[in-house]
């Protein structure tokens, strides 16, 4: 019987590489791979090995027989992406790792940042090389967004975690945890104390609607409620306040469905979870019922990958539901059946009137061809969004509808149509692009286009926010063949002090910096406290409390 991937799939290709007869696809030379929403076993080809599910480091390959509940259509779905896009499985041309010549010396490399596309960086230099890594974030605890921007109920996804504990461990490796690149020591400090600075920094900021009442009490960016609800110590507990009955969700890719899905799970399931403890209570309390998915394009450009909307359709007690629109029914009537619009197939279209109270029960309402263009408030608070209705051009752009508007009530409205990221000190910056100027992972000077010596970006910083976590092993493998290009063309400007002198300075700039001991030590009380209650563990919500912890080692 053969295997299926199944939508835990993180795209890393961890299993590609494992497979005897090459029946994974896409892999990462083919032009598919970074755009499809996951990788697919071919039924026809798979002998049956187990070898990708020994390798898969988020558990999401199964034998099809093994498929249970939700998971069955995970069977159908490898077997049809074959029949849409033939293989032969012929193997590419062999590749070997990287070394590199003797004569050069250790290596010194900073990575600034610790979550995917840290971790992938930093595994590749100590394959590679006999590098000494400096691994350095502005947090008391290493992951980046695998800690607090995977929703809770995605435990499977956060294993890959477990994939960089080797890479934390390793001696080559040294961690300055709780430490502000910028703030605590500058870009300058670090390059003089390293041959190179990887920055694997993401994108922490939102974009923002550009409406009026967009900062009112109660409209909230999707990264400071996807943090919240993973206690993240920068999102104070009180953030989220779910007292309204409604909703809205301005977006539909996967974060805003995670939103929606988190909003209505029935808390107990999600008890068993890592969900900070604050955002637990307020969910046991939440008045919500209804969650408005809202979307200026209609069903074919909708922004969710499929598994997800497969998981969206599929909580117990909520009904998803679309409201009946002209536009949005002829899309789905003449949709594929595997195409975004086809997989609202046999869903409720409803009338929907957003300034009544919601029904009875709890549901979700997808709602397209309608763009926020004010939020209203009373009392100080969000109470209300309201849209205007759009159509779209051939080319699939929306074009507005003056006149034909709406008011949603809502007493919370989450913006989730995207990340940015934040220039950094030191560091020439895109705008237009929202990443730090690069190209191939240096980064450049944009005013000549000459390469800045030994500093180098990965990760979303680097191509902007897109691609999930297993995207950033490709992006990483780049950079650092970037990095030893240049060493080997010895353009790496030699650092006037060393390891040693450098730990000095992050301790005289900041004495409650951690590092590994520290780190475990945490791990350590957080799994403690959650084997007591019957969950993974129970974060640590404050800086205040992860610093304790550390100490406490």
């Amino acid at each position: 019987m053969a295997y299926a991937i199944t939508r835990n799939c993180c795209n890393d290709a961890s299993c590609v590489s494992v497979c005897p007869v090459n029946c994974i696809h896409p892999t990462p030379e083919e032009p598919e791979f970074g755009s499809t929403d996951m990788l697919y076993i071919d039924p026809q080809a798979c002998i049956d090995c187990g070898a990708c599910a020994d390798a898969c480091p988020v558990d999401a390959v199964f034998p099809v027989d093994r498929l249970r509940g939700p998971d069955v259509v995970f069977g159908d779905l490898n077997r049809d992406w074959f029949r849409d896009h033939p293989n032969d499985h012929a193997w590419g041309a062999p590749s070997f790792p990287r070394s590199l010549p003797g004569g050069l010396g250790t290596l010194r490399i900073a990575v600034v940042g610790t979550g995917p596309s840290a971790g992938y960086t930093a595994q590749e230099l100590l394959r590679c090389t006999s590098a000494e890594i400096t691994m350095i974030d502005r947090l008391p605890v290493t992951g980046g967004l695998l800690r607090h921007g995977v929703a809770p109920d995605h435990q499977s996804t956060k294993r890959i975690a477990e994939s960089f504990a080797s890479v934390f461990h390793d001696p080559r490796l040294r961690m300055h945890l709780n430490l502000d690149v910028g703030t605590d020591v500058t870009h300058e400090e670090l390059a003089a104390h390293h041959h190179a600075v990887v920055y694997a920094v993401g994108a922490a900021a939102d974009r923002r609607l550009g409406v009026p009442g967009e900062d009112l009490p109660g409209s909230l960016p999707a990264t400071s409620f996807v943090r919240w609800y993973n206690a993240d110590p920068t999102v104070p507990a009180d953030t989220v306040e779910l007292s309204a009955e409604r909703v809205v969700v301005v977006g539909n890719g996967n974060v805003a469905v995670d939103i929606a899905r988190v909003l209505l799970t029935d808390p107990d399931r999600l008890a068993a979870t890592d969900i900070a403890d604050h955002a637990l209570a307020a969910l046991r309390g939440s008045r919500v019922r209804e969650v408005v998915l809202l979307a200026r394009r209609g069903p074919e450009q909708a922004a969710w990958t499929r598994p997800e909307f497969l998981a969206l359709g599929r909580l117990p007690g909520v009904e998803l539901v679309v409201e009946d629109h002209p536009e949005v029914r002829v899309a789905i009537e003449a949709a594929a059946p595997d195409s975004r619009a086809g997989l609202l197939a046999g869903l409720p279209l409803v009338r929907y009137d957003g300034g009544a109270e919601p029904g009875p029960g709890r549901r979700i309402v997808l709602r397209f061809l309608s763009a926020p263009v004010e939020l209203t408030g009373e009392d100080g608070r969000v109470s209300g969004l309201t849209v205007e209705r759009t159509t779209l051009t051939a080319d699939g752009e929306p074009l507005r509808v003056v006149g034909e508007r709406e008011t949603l009530r809502a007493g919370l409205v989450v913006r989730s149509i995207g990340h940015r990221g934040v220039p950094l000190p030191g560091l020439p910056f895109d705008e237009r692009s929202g990443t730090v100027a690069q190209r191939g992972g240096r980064v450049v000077d944009p005013a000549t286009g000459r390469a800045l010596p030994g500093v180098y970006v990965v990760g979303w910083a680097k191509r902007g926010p897109s691609g999930g976590i297993g995207a950033n092993r490709a992006c990483a493998r780049e950079t650092v063949d970037a990095l030893l290009d240049d060493a080997v063309a010895r353009l790496l400007p030699e650092p006037p002090s060393g390891r040693a002198e450098f730990e000095r300075l992050v301790r005289r700039r900041r004495p409650d910096a951690v590092g590994l001991k520290e780190l475990r030590a945490v791990d350590r009380a957080e799994r403690e406290r959650g084997a007591a209650q019957g969950r993974p563990r129970v974060k640590l919500a404050t800086v205040a409390e992860l610093l304790a912890a550390g100490r406490r080692r």
